[in-house]
């Protein structure tokens, strides 16, 4: 497969999006976890469809593993269809834009083994305890514009992109709570929760209180106030729970 990396004119994910998850693999299992990671920066579209991956260079770097062992990688996820290689001087890697939605049966098979009351509890300790610690610890004026700008983001989105911002903003909340593992850990969780909510409809008035919620939320991070960044963030997760257990279970 080949990788022409140099290329200015095609759409770059913006680095800030892709730091909560890349991260280098361990030792003995460089495939699988960067096979891993690389699958929850498509899952969670953080490099949307019809945008260019990193090169091969920054992907690799970034990982920690060989060029060898990323190209091994890649070629899975376009066997897989889900990226494109693309020549010329602004090829590169391409996710490619997701199907029209699946049908019931088809996103009922994808969760079928998930665990729900698991997941869902699992995301709301990491959650919690990423707004505690952000506002406990308080955040540099570049990663409190940096959360401005995710908020702010979700507000400007069309539902068809909600989803996906609603996700970026929850991101970087966890990753400027200063725990890499604790980053790497919700991404996973949130791409399964991902899933389940694509099983569910998009409902208008849930947007609208969810909205007031990252707010409100938003403020309390940046005011300091712990308790109610952790309280505020409860709340909007067991909204959530709430309209998943509805609909599923």
């Amino acid at each position: 497969m080949s990788h022409t990396e140099e290329g200015t004119a095609a759409s770059a994910p913006d680095d800030e999006r892709l730091t909560a998850v890349l991260r280098p693999v361990r030792a003995g299992n460089g495939f699988e976890e960067a096979l891993e990671q690389i699958l929850q920066v498509v899952r969670l579209g953080l490099v949307p469809g019809g945008e260019r991956l990193p090169s091969e260079r920054e992907l690799a770097d970034r990982l920690g593993i060989s060029r060898v062992t990323l190209r091994e990688v890649l070629k899975v996820l376009q066997d897989q269809g889900l990226v494109e290689s693309r020549r010329g001087r602004y090829g590169g890697t391409f996710v490619r834009p997701r199907p029209q939605a699946p049908g019931e049966d088809e996103l009922r098979r994808r969760i079928k083994d998930v665990d729900v009351e698991d997941a869902l509890r699992f995301r709301e300790v990491l959650e919690v305890g990423a707004a505690g610690l952000c506002a406990a610890h308080g955040l540099t004026d570049e990663q409190a514009q940096r959360l401005r700008t995710a908020l702010a983001r979700t507000h400007d989105a069309p539902l068809t992109e909600y989803r996906r911002l609603d996700t970026l903003l929850h991101l970087t909340l966890a990753e400027l709570c200063g725990s890499p593992t604790l980053t790497a850990q919700y991404a996973g969780v949130r791409a399964t929760v991902n899933d389940l909510l694509d099983c569910i409809p998009l409902l208008v008035r849930n947007l609208e209180h969810s909205q007031r919620q990252h707010t409100a939320l938003v403020e309390a991070v940046l005011d300091g106030d712990a308790d109610g960044a952790r309280e505020m963030m409860r709340e909007h997760c067991a909204g959530t729970a709430a309209l998943l257990r509805g609909f599923l279970t």
